[in-house]
């Protein structure tokens, strides 16, 4: 393929140009560690419930290629079309999330999906980076217009997520929503006493789901107490990992995803261990932090508060997800299902991840400035992060 000129002014050339290319190639690397886990997974998953061996790959490598395709489109937009992407995805996605409570397919006990042709779709998986852009756009709103009411506003939109996903339950989708949230108003200048209500309001909340719900008492007494309840899938995790070493048993050799009911999605990691190894493990943990620091690293030359406050709150959620999920298999947190983005099988998850992905490129591509050239009082077009 020819390399792009920098006269290229066709859509994709201005794209290529600007957009962060190492986070992309990032996101080329986790998808193609999707792939393969998924061929290593699922095929002795989809055995033990009497489905085609194909199946989940084949929905998979579906589901994938259009996550590559979203993050591409969205990452395309101007950031007033991120904005508006945002506000509509947002408005649907909690009518949908509200959907789940009257005609959601329950599981475990919880109401968290609609059923599809084909699939099941999660629809607060898709609040999470729609809840982020819109947040920002109403704290940095409210300080362009003096009597809008951004902050009261964006206070009211979280109360009805929480109230919605309290409702399902799904404390875990909560919990990560809200830490986005507090987040965000943090880095927009929120007064620290607040900040300290905030965080006291989080750890009470926590104790409180703690004593109300039963699966979330039973999951940190399991996790507090090895001899309390059934350890079987966190102690054959963490065994998946002890049986790998360093550079893993080989492709196929693993036997953990014949074990685990979820080795394909919540427990694709230990799959990964015990195949791949530590070394592989290590890079996996690698591309995720790189992709979050180097988008942070980017903010600290930006000007534009509501990107700085919308990029951060999708990336802040992005890494949470994917350290829930990490944490979880490795047992230095409580066991909670979360998917590990674009590697863990999920259609919703995938999608999900790729509007955020596709949203954080859009945000922080690079765009042109304008200045004032000293002396003559003539204005210059300049690419971001360059000087004249």
């Amino acid at each position: 393929m020819r390399s792009l000129s920098r006269i290229d002014n066709s859509l994709f050339g201005r794209w290529w140009l600007t957009v962060d290319r190492w986070t992309l190639g990032c996101v080329g690397l986790l998808i193609g560690f999707g792939y393969v886990l998924m061929l290593a997974a699922s095929p002795a998953v989809a055995a033990r419930i009497g489905a085609s061996r194909d199946m989940f790959i084949l929905k998979q490598v579906i589901f994938l290629a259009i996550a590559g395709g979203v993050v591409m489109a969205v990452s395309m937009l101007p950031p007033k079309g991120v904005r508006r992407l945002s506000l509509l995805g947002c408005l649907i996605a909690i009518a949908a999330t509200a959907l789940t409570l009257v005609h959601g397919i329950e599981i475990k006990g919880a109401r968290r999906w609609i059923a599809l042709p084909m699939m099941s779709v999660q629809p607060s998986e898709f609040l999470k980076p729609c809840f982020a852009v819109v947040t920002a756009w109403l704290l940095t709103e409210r300080r362009r217009l003096r009597h809008f009411p951004g902050m009261l506003v964006a206070f009211g939109v979280f109360g009805v997520i929480l109230f919605l996903l309290k409702s399902q339950p799904d404390i875990g989708m909560l919990t990560v929503i809200t830490t986005v949230f507090m987040a965000q108003l943090f880095i927009d200048g929120l007064n620290m006493f607040f900040v300290g209500v905030g965080v006291s309001s989080m750890v009470a909340a926590f104790v409180g789901a703690y004593f109300v719900f039963p699966h979330v008492r039973s999951r940190v007494e399991r996790f507090l107490h090895p001899n309390v309840g059934d350890h079987y899938q966190i102690d054959t995790a963490l065994q998946a990992f002890g049986n790998g070493g360093l550079l893993g048993r080989g492709p196929g050799e693993g036997r953990v995803k014949d074990l685990l009911p979820d080795a394909h999605a919540d427990f694709v990691f230990a799959v990964a261990g015990e195949e791949f190894g530590l070394l592989v493990c290590l890079f996996i943990i690698g591309v995720f932090c790189f992709m979050v620091i180097r988008t942070l690293l980017k903010l600290l030359s930006e000007d534009d508060p509501f990107i700085v406050l919308a990029s951060c709150g999708l990336v802040t959620g992005f890494g949470l997800q994917a350290f829930v999920n990490m944490g979880s298999t490795l047992h230095l947190i409580p066991t909670k299902g979360m998917t590990l983005p674009f590697i863990s099988y999920g259609g919703s998850s995938a999608l999900s991840v790729a509007l955020t992905i596709g949203m954080v490129l859009a945000l922080t591509r690079r765009r042109p400035r304008v200045r004032v050239l000293q002396g003559n009082g003539r204005r210059a077009t300049v690419p971001q992060g360059r000087t004249t």
